[in-house]
């Protein structure tokens, strides 16, 4: 009779640990969520950045058997602050007046 009691009061302890690290488990996963979300951030610019650089890396070629490099033209929203690709045909616009 002993035994039991024992062995009831044991499944009763395990449940109660069972169901305390259950909680546990999901503070846990939920954090690593968390986690997961700050190194996207975190590293979204550098991934952008090699991007970025892989659409402008000249790309080999052969040209009449040649060996050459293309190099893909700029594009404008690379290039906001640069200067304009064509001057103004007016020579009064290039000086500005």
């Amino acid at each position: 009779m002993q035994e039991r009691q024992w062995i009831t009061t044991r499944w009763s302890e395990l449940d109660s640990l069972a169901a305390e690290l259950a909680k546990q488990l999901q503070e846990v996963q939920a954090k690593r969520d968390e986690l997961a979300i700050v190194e996207r951030v975190l590293y979204r610019p550098a991934e952008q950045a090699l991007a970025d650089a892989a659409a402008v890396a000249p790309v080999p070629a052969k040209v009449a058997g040649r060996a050459v490099l293309l190099i893909p033209l700029r594009s404008d929203a690379a290039n906001e602050g640069a200067l304009p690709r064509r001057l103004p045909q007016d020579p009064r616009d290039r000086a500005g007046g």
